[in-house]
């Protein structure tokens, strides 16, 4: 109701908090919103007034107006962060609505206004838009959006103030909303008169920024300190010219363009603006990024790697708001949240931190928990007698763990003679020697990344030793010394369902689906790339698959920044201390994850008596009689499928076919002492060499 907007002084009014407004501030190069008291010190009693005498402009204005007159254009009235419908913006200015119309696009509406019915069933908001121009005037790729009124730069800002529904919307109680996106087309940018280009000088930067930032400030927007492919128009809480207002803008002509850290911050962009012809369509850009909002509920980010730190905080926000005895809103850490600080562990610090060089240069031992890396063995005769090497690749295998996986909260704590409990071991590092236990002499050992015996005791994460005492027999009462958590929970369930979803819809609408018979899926599988053009929903789903495996691959990799491009004393203040910074979480997924790995292998083998002769990360070689992993396969049980084993599909844990390699070629390069994993991408499937290769 329109009352609901009214709660509010001058200075606050339309605020979701009556007596309070949010401030804007620049942190990190984004946007980020702070309650304050409203700047007019307004009271209840002073905001009841200040309604009382809106209410009654109202009527006077409602009794005045003509019935069969349109409704005269007036400035917009401050609305919440959340309007009722689309169809309350003001009206705005355009062409003539007899002006032709292309699907899928909204033109400027007719001087008239009024709001089509469908309108009235429309989302509330979106979180992107594409605004492109041509011969006809503006269009929007969202029908219920109107465009702006002209084609001066002033036009378009005073667009981007008027409160347009572009919101993204928080994805837990205690999180944040983010900014909607904007997107500029080639055709837009020639409209406002802005360069095609990013500018290639300081002179002709400057120069646009100032005009940029003098047409902004007219219409009482602000710009984000630095200009680039990305920025944000912004107007804060109270100011004049209109409502609050926060949006992200990207020129999408710009994109991988400019300085070299701009470069890096639109990568992923870049990636999502890229059509199927190679050019970055606005379009293009703003659709696939509601998609990706749409499962998974954040904006892309600048990195994969950060997005999946995002995604983290967005489902599982570290902080709430909460109101001190003062009145004053603030922001507290929720409980169980990760800590910030550097909270590493000697034996677990990361590559770069300066206690992993001090405990190299005292030859002491560091955990080494990595996934498997160019692991081989001599092949049996009979595996040298078959004419081909399959290669299947794991799919997702971080995915197929995380969900249930219990992690450290807090900081790791030392114990001496620790006692350990297989059915509820706490996260943590343990100082175990595995150097006396039997393992399996055809597959790679399941507690070293180099897959050969451990020459000596090392540090292991909990899945590593809980495995080599439920497998192996390991007796837990030599273990003389662990760091282990007070708090362990699974605390990237969350972030694993939405990228579970996310990566199998994605594959999904490429033809790959859970439950596929194993013909059924290589059939799939073969074909899943071919896309035809202008098949949108493939490409699209193409390009969004890729950077879904991106983030959850990129987003485990994050726990051990290394941040190369940072010196030592910035990477220890703003890498080491943040809450993302836990090495020992990376080894805990990784060694679970490696596991599970293991474990299937483990059962195939004695399942069928097959098993890899070479390992390398994600990809198990096996020697088969024909160019296909159909024979790897294990025969169903009592008519049911066993479970644990070996099994093609596009699930996460799940294998697909990777490539099918002469045999003679791979024995060349194990007598080369050279690893065959590198030939996976010279071959196909049906065991041809690819055109150009060998």
């Amino acid at each position: 109701m329109a009352e609901a907007r009214l709660a509010g002084c001058a200075g606050c009014i339309g605020s979701p908090r009556p007596g309070y407004v949010v401030a804007w501030v620049l942190e990190s190069d984004k946007m980020v919103s702070k309650w304050k008291r409203c700047p007019e010190q307004c009271t209840a009693a002073s905001r009841a007034a200040a309604v009382e005498r809106q209410q009654k402009r109202r009527a006077e204005q409602a009794q005045s107006a003509q019935p069969t007159a349109p409704p005269a254009p007036s400035r917009p009235v401050p609305v919440p962060e959340r309007p009722s419908a689309v169809t309350s913006r003001p009206a705005y200015r355009g062409r003539p609505a007899q002006a032709a119309t292309r699907p899928g696009r909204h033109r400027a509406p007719a001087r008239s206004g009024g709001a089509s019915a469908s309108a009235v069933n429309a989302p509330r908001r979106w979180p992107a838009v594409a605004l492109g121009h041509d011969a006809q005037g503006w269009h929007t790729d969202i029908a219920q959006l109107p465009p702006p009124a002209g084609t001066k730069l002033t036009d378009w800002f005073a667009w981007l103030g008027t409160g347009l529904p572009l919101r993204i919307d928080r994805v837990h109680g205690a999180g944040r909303t983010g900014d909607g996106i904007v997107c500029l087309s080639a055709a837009a940018l020639k409209t406002l008169g802005l360069p095609a280009s990013y500018p290639a000088t300081e002179k002709a930067l400057a120069a646009l920024t100032k005009k940029l930032n003098t047409a902004a400030a007219s219409v009482g927007m602000e710009l984000s300190q630095e200009l680039g492919p990305v920025f944000h128009a912004f107007r804060r809480a109270g100011s004049a010219g209109g409502p609050k207002s926060s949006l992200r803008v990207v020129v999408t002509p710009w994109l991988g363009q400019g300085s070299d850290k701009q470069q890096v911050t639109g990568a992923m962009l870049a990636q999502l603006a890229a059509a199927p012809t190679g050019e970055l369509d606005a379009e293009t850009l703003a659709r696939r990024i509601r998609k990706y909002v749409a499962d998974l509920g954040i904006a892309p980010g600048v990195t994969p790697a950060t997005t999946s730190k995002l995604l983290l905080d967005a489902v599982r926000p570290r902080s709430e708001p909460f109101q001190d005895e003062q009145g004053e809103w603030s922001s507290r850490l929720r409980d169980g949240a990760l800590p910030g600080g550097d909270t590493v562990v000697p034996p677990a610090a990361g590559a770069r931190h300066p206690l992993t060089r001090e405990l190299q240069q005292r030859g002491e031992v560091l955990c080494e928990e990595e996934d498997y890396k160019y692991w081989s063995r001599p092949l049996t005769a009979a595996e040298a007698a078959m004419p081909y090497a399959v290669a299947c690749d794991v799919c997702a295998s971080y995915l197929s763990v995380t969900m249930s996986l219990r992690l450290p909260v807090g900081p790791l704590e030392h114990h001496s003679d620790p006692v350990w409990e297989t059915k509820s071991a706490p996260a943590g590092l343990w100082w175990c020697d595995f150097t006396g236990i039997e393992v399996d002499s055809l597959l790679p050992h399941p507690a070293t990344f180099h897959g050969e015996h451990p020459a000596g005791p090392g540090w292991y994460a909990t899945p590593t030793v809980a495995y080599m005492v439920t497998e192996y027999g390991f007796d837990p009462g030599t273990i003389t010394e662990a760091y282990l958590s007070t708090m362990t929970v699974p605390f990237l369930k969350e972030w694993t369902n939405r990228l579970r979803e996310a990566y199998k819809g994605a594959y999904g609408a490429l033809g790959l689906t859970d439950g596929q018979e194993a013909e059924e899926f290589l059939a799939a599988y073969a074909v899943h790339k071919d896309i035809d053009p202008g098949d949108t929903e493939r490409s699209d789903a193409l390009v969004l698959a890729g950077l879904y495996k991106a983030i959850y691959k990129g987003g485990v990799g994050k726990w051990a920044d290394g941040a190369a491009y940072l010196d030592e004393e910035t990477w220890l203040q703003q890498i080491v201390s943040n809450w993302s910074y836990r090495p020992e979480v990376r080894y805990t997924v990784i060694s679970a994850a490696r596991i599970a790995n293991h474990r299937r292998m483990r059962k195939t083998y004695k399942k069928t008596g097959r098993a890899p002769f070479a390992v390398n990360v994600d990809s198990y070689l096996y020697a088969t009689q024909e160019p296909s992993p159909l024979e790897l396969l294990t025969p169903a049980e009592n008519g049911k499928p066993v479970l644990g084993v070996l099994r093609l599909g596009i699930g996460p844990g799940q294998f697909k076919h990777e490539a099918s390699i002469p045999m003679q070629e791979v024995m060349e390069l194990l007598n080369s002492d050279e690893h065959p994993s590198r030939l996976t991408h010279d071959y196909t499937t049906d065991g041809i060499a690819v055109e150009g290769q060998p």
